[in-house]
């Protein structure tokens, strides 16, 4: 038996490894075994000021550079992802579990908004008023803020984050990440890369933590703004924090997000949607579809559809074995899965029907590891908390509504308003719908409707809080702020300015 203690995973701080000294730590799982792989380093008070203040030295010298300088240490950085992404997704699926696939995925959406940072000089250039008034012309020119916070969520470790700090790099700042405990590897190697690219040191820190750290950002008078994607709870303390505080917040919080099915819809196309967007990254993601409302008379058929749909699923290590990937991995930890599990009982006892139950999977030669089977659910009354919360797992319930009204009423009565989709061949009730249905994504034939980087990613009511969605337009305006100055020259020919050798009238 190994006495090998595990690694203590480090922050990063001043462009190097920077072990913790705290003496606190978090275990590192991999979910597919149950195994501790590592523990995380949680930063103490005098941690949590050295990486904010080196990221204010790291800002200091970043905001020198120009922009054509700016832009190829981003180049490169692209050019250094793409060339080794295959590197950071093996990293994810051993501390987070999904399959290997899923973390390609991840970082594929992420490299979309580094290719938009890459394009960022007219997207932070202000504007020029000529003459506004006789002799008198106005212009704005747009700066960074500073030093700004991400505070990322467990489920993409590198797809949030790349979500914010491209655009807040490209635009001038210096960024402090605070990944999740339970997969914080990531972002180190993430910020290796931004120094091989040429980055100079404290523009992008690590910093490892928990409560403490996440504090430590929101009330440092320093930390200019905070990005955040968790759950709503979370999501709202770190806006009402950081707005006291006098910072700018875009918090990305929770959902529960329907599909709404009409007759007319093709039903194999719906069963396949559903099946990747319920259990694809094991449901652990807020764009997740949870919930199938299906107008009726489509439910049993759909129902069927997805049976069948998921015994042919296979699930496992995320690694894969021998050379063969899972379409479905673990659980991240065993106490999300246990309350993934819950739901199911709540569910049950509420009076619903458990089509298909994944409590109590095992895999062979895994059982120790945190996994949980696709579940479906039909008839869940919508009283239940089954129905109303957020499972954040591989749980697909089916509410039978009547009419098209009735399904768009359920959705626009929920407390999140994330994603939503339609399916349908119908233009005009999609085009009624996307017109109606209060959510601040909208898929029409697509389940998972993130949108592309230049477009701009957030919910509505509960599932954001703050004015700026992430990336995109919003995000180039969130993360710079605007000087309007309004300027007069005098004439030098009728002012005794220099000679300029103007005719003069005598």
């Amino acid at each position: 038996m190994s006495t090998t203690e595990p690694r203590v995973i480090s922050h990063w701080i001043d462009g190097a490894d920077s072990p913790s000294s705290s003496g606190r730590t978090a275990p590192v799982y991999n979910p597919a075994t149950g195994a501790v792989q590592a523990h995380v380093g949680l930063a103490d008070q005098a941690e949590i000021d050295a990486a904010i203040e080196s990221a204010q030295r790291g800002y200091q010298i970043w905001k020198t550079y120009s922009i054509a300088k700016r832009q190829t240490v981003i180049f490169a950085f692209r050019e250094l992802l793409n060339a080794r992404k295959r590197e950071l997704a093996e990293i994810i699926t051993a501390e987070h579990g999904k399959v290997v696939s899923d973390a390609m995925g991840e970082i594929l959406r992420g490299q979309e908004v580094v290719e938009l940072a890459t394009g960022f000089p007219h997207l932070i250039k202000g504007a020029f008023s000529e003459n506004a008034s006789t002799g008198v012309d106005v212009y704005s020119l747009k700066q960074p803020l500073g030093v700004v916070g991400i505070i990322s969520p467990f489920n993409f470790p590198a797809m949030v984050p790349m979500w914010f700090f491209p655009v807040a790099i490209a635009a001038g700042n210096a960024v402090v990440l605070k990944p999740s405990e339970k997969d914080p590897s990531a972002a180190l190697w993430l910020a290796q890369l931004w120094k091989e690219a040429g980055l100079p040191d404290g523009v992008f820190t690590v910093l490892q933590g928990d409560k403490l750290a996440v504090d430590g950002l929101l009330n440092s008078p320093i930390v200019q703004s905070i990005s955040f994607v968790g759950s709503t709870p979370i999501a709202q303390y770190i806006y009402e924090t950081a707005s006291k505080n006098g910072k700018r917040v875009q918090a990305l919080g929770g959902a529960k997000n329907h599909m709404l099915v009409l007759p007319d819809a093709d039903l194999d196309l719906v069963a396949d949607q559903a099946v990747n967007a319920g259990y694809g990254a094991a449901g652990e993601r807020c764009m997740a579809i949870s919930v199938v409302l299906a107008v009726e008379p489509v439910a049993d058929e759909l129902i069927a559809k997805v049976s069948e749909r998921i015994a042919n699923l296979r699930i496992g290590n995320g690694a894969g074995v021998d050379g063969v990937e899972p379409d479905m991995g673990p659980l991240i930890t065993d106490v999300h899965r246990d309350k993934v599990a819950s739901y199911v009982d709540i569910a049950e006892a509420d009076g619903a029907k458990i089509v298909v139950d994944g409590r109590g999977l095992t895999i062979d030669g895994h059982e120790d590891g945190f996994f949980f089977g696709p579940t479906l659910i039909d008839d869940i009354p919508i009283t239940s908390r089954a129905y109303t919360e957020e499972i954040f797992g591989p749980v697909l319930s089916v509410v039978r509504v009547q009419t098209f009204q009735e399904g768009l009423d359920l959705i626009n009565s929920g407390e999140f308003g994330n994603g939503t989709a339609i399916f349908t061949n119908d233009g005009g009730a999609a085009r009624r719908f996307q017109s109606e249905v209060e959510v601040g994504m909208i898929g029409i034939n697509v389940p998972i409707p993130v949108p592309v980087a230049y477009h701009s990613f957030g919910g509505w009511k509960a599932s954001l809080f703050g004015d700026a969605k992430a990336y995109g337009v919003h995000g180039f305006d969130f993360f710079t702020r605007e000087k309007a100055i309004t300027s007069r020259w005098l004439d030098p020919a009728t002012h005794g300015g220099i000679n300029l050798g103007f005719p003069q009238n005598n």
